[in-house]
């Protein structure tokens, strides 16, 4: 029974630091993975290199935007951030759907 509770207690403790992470650690955290989604797509043949740098490219256009959004004052507002986070879902969802169709590498 001990082992329960000390699970129970280790997921309350990493929902509550995911809670409290700022949201630019947020977005960064998010696109690293993405990242990390097309150059495992490229290394195990789900993504061709002409998909992996279409993705590529749009990973690079929220970056710039999230870049302007920081540099015109001293953090993001809540419209950038609810852009940023909604160009994330479509890179996602853009990932998701070229690494799962029928062409490959």
């Amino acid at each position: 029974m001990l082992y329960g509770k000390t699970s129970a207690l280790m997921i309350a403790a990493i929902a509550s630091l995911a809670c409290t992470l700022p949201v630019e650690a947020r977005v960064n955290q998010r696109q690293d993975r993405q990242s990390v989604r097309i150059v495992n797509g490229v290394e195990n043949g789900s993504l061709t290199e002409r998909e992996a740098k279409g993705l590529a490219k749009q990973q690079a256009h929220i970056a710039a935007y999230e870049a302007r959004s920081r540099a015109d004052g001293p953090g993001m507002t809540k419209a950038e951030r609810v852009r940023i986070e909604n160009m994330q879902d479509r890179a996602s969802h853009n990932i998701r759907r070229q690494k799962h169709d029928r062409k490959r590498r």
